[in-house]
């Protein structure tokens, strides 16, 4: 388990963009992580996306898959983000939206690493709501000195 406070001692996100609001199971032998993400319609981005029918932005649920196996990765190097070094989102395969995700949901993320090679990481990430799909990619990123 990990509380808002031990995951800002490793992502350097804040808000609005910090994603990740717990860590509820953390295991490295298995390289897997779940987290979750309480989505409110307090959130800046449900204004514009869309008035009268509130939906969390595609790009925001990755992000949100991204920064769960972020965690993962820190956990598994047993480091934190470091000031010299970011890591970018470089990209995505077999990336699938299954149902819109709105307010009141809590949305549980699911990441496990498949690979790292040159400080290029892979993960196998996946978003669900109530036990339903709503979002699954594989999640590429890059080590990347400032």
């Amino acid at each position: 388990m990990m509380d808002i406070n031990e995951i800002r001692e490793l992502l350097p996100h804040r808000y609005p963009f910090l994603l990740v609001d717990r860590v509820t199971a953390l295991d490295l032998e298995e390289k897997r992580i779940c987290a979750y993400k309480n989505v409110t319609v307090n959130e800046p981005f449900f204004n514009g996306h869309f008035p009268g029918h509130p939906i969390m932005p595609g790009v925001l649920i990755i992000e949100a898959m991204a920064q769960a196996a972020g965690l993962l990765g820190f956990s598994m190097m047993d480091a934190k983000a470091a000031a010299d070094t970011l890591y970018y989102f470089v990209g995505s395969d077999n990336l699938r939206f299954r149902a819109p995700v709105t307010p009141g949901d809590q949305l549980l993320l699911e990441a496990r690493f498949l690979s790292a090679k040159r400080g290029i990481w892979k993960f196998e990430c996946q978003a669900s709501v109530d036990g339903k799909t709503v979002c699954s990619a594989q999640i590429i990123v890059a080590e990347q000195k400032k």
